[in-house]
């Protein structure tokens, strides 16, 4: 973990298209880009941008998020998303993330992703289906 340091800079990008639309997510009544696609796009940002620095079997799971959504994307867009790790603190990374469209800022917060051991992560999750 000694490789993740603040400044560490992510980014993904999507065209908005009816597939990750409010309509389409069930999120609401019109066919522009989606909050739950944009939150998506913002965590994609954060993940891949330090996943790769992380020690063997180890990923990161997402455990918070506070964006406001600004304006608007239509369908035929597209929306980018960056990301920024602003904190380390043990194995609590705390993101800045944005996202903008061709035009404008669409949406701006935060995001906290915890390291994690994958594999345990998965049983722990798996165990779940055993539960009565």
């Amino acid at each position: 973990m000694s490789s993740l340091r603040t400044g560490i800079k992510g980014e993904a990008s999507v065209a908005v298209n009816d597939s990750n639309t409010a309509v389409a997510y069930g999120s609401g009544g019109v066919s522009v880009f989606a909050t739950p696609a944009m939150i998506g796009l913002m965590e994609k940002a954060a993940l891949t941008s330090v996943d790769p620095l992380l020690e063997g079997g180890m990923t990161t799971v997402g455990t918070r998020i506070d964006v406001q959504h600004l304006a608007a994307t239509p369908t035929g867009m597209n929306v980018v998303a960056v990301s920024e790790l602003v904190e380390v603190e043990g194995k609590r990374l705390l993101f800045r993330v944005e996202a903008s469209d061709d035009l404008e800022l669409v949406g701006r917060g935060s995001h906290e992703r915890y390291i994690v051991p994958m594999q345990k992560f998965l049983d722990r999750a798996s165990a779940k289906k055993k539960q009565p």
